[in-house]
Parts: structure tokens; C-alpha cells; sequence
């Protein structure tokens, strides 16, 4: 609490209409809001300045039962200590009520604290705690992958040598057309594999961002190519609506690139429960009114409730059983590194529309 807030001021006379000037000058001595409301119908009979400065604008504060409900609602609370946010100017309070009598009247003390600078601290200490939480989780996260990248690296590429040979082999030995195809598609499926492999080692590699002009339909077409297969499999067609002459973007590559496919993979896992018929994937660019490229990924999922899109975003929180719950924290991270916003809305007509803003190439390089 500052030095302001905490210094009560210089003693008022009494005011001519004041019930109970002896109460009201031994309230006026004390360092925090205090009133004093008769029992008998809650009136306020005294109180000292800095309850008028507290509360004056909260109104019904001149009554005892009034200011009760405004302050705690309809879950009208009077413990001893009980905190309560004032409505009115939105700071914390620790209410004290004491019965007593003073001069043949049954009264009502009330000493309200202000302890807005103590909550306001505990929040940062504790939103503090939990980014200490989550970057120290992120760390074991990118460790993890790294590891899994690097033993499944070197088996990938034994099996892409080995149905090289047996391609060889098969095509000097004249053998069967189907043969020959089933070995075909599955080095493809390899090679798609140690692909996905590289982009995860050089995304978890610790080294600088490195931001410059880069083509978003490029980022586009590659992160398809990586999601081609999944969208096969899940019998979606995946329709890219990029705005004619869309300007370059000012990013790293390999950055966006993670967060556009995170955002694509996410949208097509929202519609496995969805009928293939019903299925719809767009991802949409184009520059908007804050001249900032905007790019937008659109599903025809089960959208999300209020309380869910009100959480999405924070560390850990996931709707899927077996997720982590650090993707979107992770592109939001990367996005406001990048000068941008990620964001949620529902698409009309159902489902959902995440969405993230990159800076124009134009002047930065």
C-alpha cells in the first residue's frame, strides 16, 4: 500500500448533523476505513474520511445491509477478515465487523483494509510460478523430442536404404508390378516420416530466429505435404483461399511454419467424430484492416463451449485425452515474438477459426 493510501488524514470537526460526534472524532484517529450503522435499521450514524473517500461512489454504502449485498452479492458474507472485491473501483478489501454499544446504542463496527497491493502481488508471484512451471515443462518437452528425434533419425534411414535395395533388386529380377509398388509407397511413408523427423530437430535445436521475407503460399504448401497423408487417411480435402498478391511476411520460416501446422493438425483431429461428408478444412490469407497479414485456419469441428475458448490458451489446459496441452501456448509464444496476436472465434454455420497476424516483409528487410 503506498505512502498516499496508508496516511490518514488531518481530524475533521464534527458536522453539525452528525448523531454521534464522539464516535465520529474517535473514528476520524483511525489509519483505515471505518463506519460505524445502527443495528436497529443499518443506518450509518459516523464514519471517518477515508470510508467516505473508499466508498462514497459504491451505492447504498449509507446502509449497513445495502452495502453487504453490493460489496458480496447475494452470498452475503460477514466472517471476520472476509475479501471482497468493490465493485465500484475495483479494489481488494478485508472487511472486520465488531457488535458493540457507544452512548446506550447497539452498533455495527465495520474497518474495511485495503490489501489491493497484497493481492496483486500474490497473483504475480503466482503467475510467476506457473511461467517458471511451464518453461521448466518445455524444457523436459524439447529435450524429450530431441531425444526421440535422434534414435528414430538413424532406424528411418536403414529402412529408406534397405527398400532402396529391395527396389533394386526387385527391378532387376523383373518381380511382380505389386510388389514393386507396395515397396514404393512404403519408402514414401519413410521418407514422409524422416521429413517430420528433421522439422522437429531443427525446430527443438536452440538457435537464433532468423526473420526475413518469406512467402506464406511456400509455408502453406509445405505444411500440407507434411499433413498430406493424415488428411487422407481422415478423407478431408484440405482447400487453400490465399488473397492474390499477398505480401511476404516478416518471420522465421520454420517458426510459422510449426504454428501453421500445429493449427491445421489441431483442425483436423476436431472433425475425426465428424461425418467424412461434413468435413471442411480452409486455410485463408489476406491483409487486414490493420494492414498486418492475417492468416486463418477453419474447421467444421464441434466447435468449442465459452469456458473452453476462454482457457485455450494457457499452459497445459487441453480438451483432447491424450494432449499435452503446451501446442497453443506454444504458438501464441512464437506469434508475439513474431508482433502478432493468435486468436479464436466460432465459424459460422459451426466449428472454429483459429487465427494468427504476421508484420508485411515490406520495410523490414
Amino acid at each position: 500500500m503506498s505512502a498516499a493510501r496508508r496516511r490518514a488524514p488531518a481530524a475533521a470537526p464534527p458536522h453539525p448533523a452528525d448523531p454521534m460526534p464522539a464516535l465520529q472524532t474517535l473514528l476520524q484517529a483511525l489509519p483505515f476505513a471505518c463506519a460505524a450503522f445502527a443495528r436497529s435499521d443499518g443506518a450509518l450514524l459516523a464514519a471517518n474520511c477515508l470510508y467516505h473517500e473508499e466508498f462514497a461512489a459504491l451505492a447504498g454504502h449509507d446502509r449497513r445491509e445495502s452495502l453487504l449485498q453490493a460489496l458480496h452479492g447475494s452470498d452475503v458474507d460477514i466472517d471476520p477478515g472476509s475479501e471482497v472485491r468493490a465493485p465500484h473501483n475495483q479494489r481488494w478489501y478485508s472487511l472486520y465487523w465488531r457488535d458493540t454499544e457507544h452512548e446506550g446504542r447497539a452498533l455495527s463496527l465495520l474497518t474495511a483494509v485495503d490489501i489491493s497491493e497484497r493481492i496483486e502481488a500474490l497473483d504475480s508471484h503466482k503467475s510467476r510460478q506457473e511461467k517458471l512451471l511451464f518453461t521448466s515443462r518445455l524444457m523436459s518437452v524439447g529435450e524429450m523430442a530431441a531425444t526421440l528425434a535422434h534414435e528414430l533419425n538413424q532406424p528411418l534411414a536403414a529402412i529408406v536404404n534397405y527398400l532402396n535395395g529391395s527396389l533394386r533388386l526387385v527391378d532387376q529380377a523383373g518381380g511382380p508390378v505389386q510388389v514393386e509398388r507396395a515397396l514404393h509407397a512404403a519408402r514414401t511413408q519413410a521418407e514422409h516420416a524422416a521429413a517430420v523427423i528433421s522439422r522437429v530437430r531443427e525446430f527443438v535445436r536452440a538457435r537464433e530466429p532468423r526473420r526475413d521475407a518469406q512467402d506464406l503460399a511456400a509455408i502453406s504448401a509445405t505444411v500440407l505435404e507434411l499433413l498430406r497423408l493424415e488428411a487422407e487417411r481422415q478423407q478431408l480435402r484440405i482447400d487453400v483461399a490465399l488473397a492474390s498478391l499477398l505480401p511476404e511476411v516478416y518471420a522465421d520460416r520454420v517458426m510459422v511454419e510449426q504454428v501453421l501446422l500445429n493449427l491445421v493438425k489441431n483442425a483436423i483431429e476436431a472433425m475425426r467424430e465428424v461425418p467424412p461428408a461434413q468435413r471442411g478444412l480452409r486455410i485463408e490469407a489476406r491483409v487486414n484492416l490493420d494492414d498486418e497479414i492475417e492468416v486463418r485456419v477453419c474447421d467444421r469441428g464441434k466447435g468449442l463451449s465459452q469456458a473452453e475458448s476462454e482457457q485455450l490458451f494457457s499452459p497445459f489446459y487441453t480438451t483432447k485425452a491424450d494432449g499435452l496441452g503446451i501446442g497453443l501456448a506454444i504458438c501464441r509464444s512464437i506469434i508475439e515474438y513474431h508482433e502478432g496476436r493468435l486468436f479464436f472465434e466460432p465459424r459460422d454455420g459451426g466449428g472454429s477459426v483459429f487465427g494468427f497476424t504476421l508484420p508485411r516483409a515490406e520495410g523490414r528487410v
